[in-house]
């Protein structure tokens, strides 16, 4: 989703909230077409992908306040593998 709004030419607002050891708080990052960014995957396996939370996500991304981390609905069907 940051991906899709990046390659349209788009930036986003990527608030998250920090661990306890970290300070405890909330800290927001703007990461727009020319951010550097890095990938690192573990295992082989393509992931499963909730239609519901990638909706909800990409509602926030693009909303005055921007990207929010939330939790994972539970129950939801999940989408088919990622192709690879």
């Amino acid at each position: 989703m940051i991906l899709t709004l990046l390659r349209s030419g788009q930036g986003v607002a990527f608030t998250f909230t920090q661990a306890m050891n970290e300070g405890y708080g909330r800290e927001t990052i703007w990461i727009s077409p020319t951010t550097d960014l890095r990938f690192q995957f573990f295992g082989s396996r393509a992931p499963q992908l909730n239609r519901r939370w990638i909706e909800d996500m990409l509602r926030a991304a693009t909303s005055k306040t921007g990207l929010v981390v939330t939790e994972e609905p539970v129950d939801v069907p999940q989408l088919d593998r990622v192709a690879g």
